[in-house]
């Protein structure tokens, strides 16, 4: 069996305590752990794990709450992204309990016992529980999200039929968290080459789009070993997806239209 050995200054070491204050006798503690992932790329320290002891009784039911709590009330110096609060942006994306999902709409009763949270994994880290997502904007980028058409514009909105609106239901929704991308392995092992589920169903969102008129280029875009075949089914990003969306069946309505179109 291979065995493999993280970089000494990969390898995460226990971190600093934080204990819960202590409250007034007449109010009653509902004590929530929290074991969070630190990292600070200025001090050349190693990763390492705090732990937090939060009140819930003075704090909001969501994980993001209780970060939020520890921010301002235990620990300013955690970094973390957020901005919505309500599961639109995407922005607080992050590992918990061992799934990728969003720190607003994860509920801390929903972890039993202490909630580990960590960055979204197999990326970068700027600092703390924010992941370096530079690559996978770029991959966005790349497939041109946007509606290209070389018919003349109309005077008012480009109409659409409702059967043909509705085939772009369960794609449009998509927040670009990275959520699924990162629960892949296939792209923990070629990020640099295969774009990932999120970006391939962005692709897609397009390609089944009555309005866009550049269904060929686009497929020709993806047609290549790395970007769109290294899928392999496996699904993680369906399961983790925040939204319930279905990025692996975009993936294979797309190898469909590959098919398709050689005849």
């Amino acid at each position: 069996m291979v065995a493999f050995t993280l970089p000494k200054n990969s390898r995460l070491t226990e971190g600093k305590a934080h204990p819960a204050p202590k409250a007034e006798p007449s109010h009653e503690q509902k004590l929530k752990t929290f074991k969070v992932y630190r990292w600070n790329p200025d001090d050349g320290q190693n990763p390492r794990v705090d732990t937090y002891t939060v009140d819930m009784n003075d704090c909001g039911p969501m994980v993001l709450d209780a970060l939020i709590k520890i921010k301002n009330d235990i620990d300013p110096t955690l970094t973390f992204r957020r901005s919505c609060r309500e599961g639109v942006c995407g922005s607080c994306a992050m590992n918990i309990d061992g799934s990728n999902t969003l720190a607003c709409t994860k509920a801390c009763d929903d972890v039993a016992g202490e909630v580990k949270i960590y960055p979204l994994p197999h990326m970068p880290v700027v600092k703390d529980l924010v992941p370096d997502l530079t690559n996978f904007y770029a991959q966005y980028a790349s497939i041109k999200p946007w509606m290209q058409s070389e018919s003349p514009a109309p005077a008012r909105e480009r109409l659409q039929s409702k059967e043909d609106r509705t085939k772009i239901d369960g794609l449009y929704e998509c927040i670009l968290c990275a959520c699924c991308s990162t629960s892949c392995p296939s792209y923990w092992w070629n990020s640099d080459r295969y774009l990932g589920p999120a970006v391939l169903l962005q692709a897609y969102r397009w390609i089944a789009d009555s309005r866009d008129e550049m269904t060929g280029e686009r497929l020709d875009n993806l047609e290549d070993p790395f970007r769109l075949y290294r899928c392999h089914t496996i699904m993680n990003c369906t399961n983790t997806c925040p939204k319930g969306l279905n990025p692996a069946q975009a993936i294979g309505e797309i190898k469909q239209r590959m098919v398709e179109r050689r005849g």
